[in-house]
């Protein structure tokens, strides 16, 4: 399954850095050097509204699950939160404020329930706020250096934060006491991100690697290598199968089981995956925002295979190939019939076949 670039936005006038994509999966927010919050049409690429007013770039933005409210942390150490039916600005907390970050604001992630907003800043700490009073509750100490990035986990339970200070800390949400620290990263840790079933992270370092690791014990599951500059941006794919990384250079789309590469985008950071997956949205060339869609059309070269047979005449293989080749045929199939992909009336019945043909494979080798 291949992707292509439908729109390519143009209106930023400086470095896009950040995005966010509401959950009802039609706007995407975009945060720039240029000082400005600009919201999209994911779906026709059109423009809908810009919010100034910012005295420096913006690092940061998330949407609220459960309200009209965009949140942004910006190079002035302020919070705006954005009304998006009435388009009102309101600072949830700003230079004068006893409570509010002393440095840069990088990342912002919200609660399930949009109660509770988490804030990671170049200052070392994460902070705590009550949405629904406007107030900071807790500031979370214990890294040594800035705070790049901030997610937490979809049951609400868990905050996860990666540093510069080469470490990853893994918070509880109710105690915010003791958190596990994992190690491993031999440059900054620049993003994470957690998967939807809550069971893995992502970690993305200035050492040019992705790590996953799974989120309850702390255990590494595998490290993804592949990039020839640092990792800026992580985004899972909704289904969990697929995580997708950038830097200042390409974009990769990995297999999370198989941990291969699957696809080299000419995109750059941020990145962002639609809530149904099938939209991605990267940081292009000259201050432009491109957006992707899966690729459903079979080419007429596609591979037809025999829908009864042997393993290998199913999957259109010699019966000598090696593992590694059958893999790759299979996949090439699955790109092909998968019904999600190949609407004809009898892509059900060839993925059936495939799908026999690859698990006689397995029974055999």
């Amino acid at each position: 399954m291949d992707w292509k670039c439908v729109h390519n936005l143009t209106g930023h006038t400086a470095s896009v850095n950040t995005f966010a994509i509401a959950l009802q999966g039609n706007i995407l927010a975009s945060g720039s050097d240029d000082k400005t919050v600009s919201l999209w049409d994911l779906n026709t690429g059109k423009h809908i509204f810009t919010f100034f007013g910012l005295l420096n770039g913006v690092f940061a933005v998330a949407f609220s699950p459960r309200s009209s409210l965009l949140v942004s942390g910006d190079l002035d150490k302020t919070i705006a939160t954005w009304n998006l039916d009435t388009k009102v600005v309101r600072s949830l907390c700003n230079s004068d404020s006893a409570y509010n970050h002393c440095s840069y604001i990088f990342s912002l992630a919200f609660t399930p329930d949009g109660e509770t907003l988490a804030s990671g800043s170049a200052d070392k700490t994460i902070k705590i706020w009550d949405i629904p009073r406007w107030v900071s509750t807790r500031t979370l100490t214990g890294h040594t250096d800035a705070v790049w990035s901030v997610a937490i986990a979809p049951d609400g339970k868990t905050l996860v934060s990666a540093s510069a200070d080469k470490t990853i800390r893994i918070w509880p949400l109710k105690s915010w006491e003791n958190p596990r620290i994992l190690t491993g990263h031999s440059g900054w840790v620049t993003s994470v991100a957690i998967s939807r079933n809550g069971k893995i992270i992502a970690s993305g370092s200035a050492d040019k690697t992705i790590k996953l690791w799974h989120l309850a014990t702390g255990k590494l599951l595998c490290t993804l290598t592949g990039h020839s500059a640092a990792v800026w941006s992580l985004a899972f794919s909704p289904d969990g199968k697929n995580i997708v990384s950038s830097s200042k250079k390409e974009v990769n789309l990995w297999h999370i089981g198989s941990a291969e590469l699957i696809q080299t985008l000419s995109g750059c950071n941020p990145v962002a995956f639609s809530p149904d997956g099938k939209t991605l949205v990267t940081g292009g060339d000259g201050f432009t925002i491109k957006i992707w869609r899966q690729s459903f059309a079979v080419s007429e070269s596609a591979i037809v295979p025999k829908l009864s047979g042997e393993w290998w005449q199913v999957l259109g293989v010699d019966k000598l190939a090696s593992p590694q080749e059958v893999k790759i045929a299979y996949r090439r199939l699955i790109k092909q019939y998968h019904p999600d992909i190949n609407h004809s009336v009898n892509a059900k019945d060839m993925m059936q076949a495939i799908n026999e043909a690859y698990a006689k494979f397995e029974q055999e080798s």
